[in-house]
């Protein structure tokens, strides 16, 4: 699913190149579930963007689900996102305007899915806010429209979830609540997942640990539960 070699990640600053990224080498089989740890600034979420194509390398390889990074416009690279992506970041980016309903089917809209509403009215009930539907963004708690985020994300049914840091504006238990969701939805679609976090015990929920530091990854070990368990 993903096959990353020698990738470097260089940001502009105003006092001169930031060197975010030093040299990663990553590879992740279908259908795993990695944690990624470390402190701030390590480079978690710089790896995360590339991934998804929001970022482009400064040098090496990427390819995720069989598609290489570096040749993808920016065309190319918003089909790759729509088609094969879900993404979780702990903002939930919800377009205030929308009601859970219109944000949820607003991928299968761009990929002119006939039956968004229905598939988007699906997601929402598996994740509990059937009875949320026309309610916008600034009606639900932070828990809710996390959820709401979280149903946008897997509506596609994608390849890869990246989730970054997706409780990190919730309290305990409505983060217990909403990870057991997506640990739940990414068994039952067999989906790849990518989770930055901060929460050893979220971690270790996956199946593989991955800890960078300095913009490199410095271990790579088993986690002590399957995510899939």
């Amino acid at each position: 699913m993903i096959a990353a070699t020698g990738l470097v990640f260089t940001a502009k600053a105003a006092s001169g190149p930031v060197h975010v990224l030093r040299g990663v080498d990553l590879s992740v089989a279908a259908g795993e579930a990695v944690g990624i740890v470390g402190p701030s600034g390590s480079g978690k979420t710089s790896l995360l963007m590339l991934l998804a194509g929001l970022e482009t390398p400064s040098a090496g390889r990427l390819a995720v689900a069989g598609r290489d990074m570096g040749a993808l416009d920016e065309d190319a690279l918003a089909r790759f996102r729509r088609d094969e992506v879900g993404i979780v970041f702990q903002a939930f980016h919800l377009v205030p305007t929308m009601t859970a309903l219109e944000n949820v089917a607003m991928p299968l809209e761009f990929a002119g899915r006939r039956d968004a509403f229905d598939k988007a009215a699906e997601a929402l009930k598996t994740v509990g806010l059937g009875h949320r539907l026309d309610h916008y963004p600034g009606q639900m708690s932070g828990g809710e429209q996390q959820r709401v985020a979280l149903a946008r994300a897997v509506v596609a049914e994608p390849r890869l979830i990246l989730a970054d840091e997706p409780t990190g504006n919730l309290d305990r238990a409505t983060g217990t609540v909403v990870m057991d969701l997506l640990f739940g939805l990414r068994a039952r679609l067999g989906t790849t997942l990518l989770l930055i976090t901060h929460d050893p015990a979220l971690a270790e929920r996956c199946g593989r640990q991955v800890r960078m530091e300095d913009g490199r990854i410095v271990s790579d070990t088993a986690g002590l539960k399957l995510a899939a368990e």
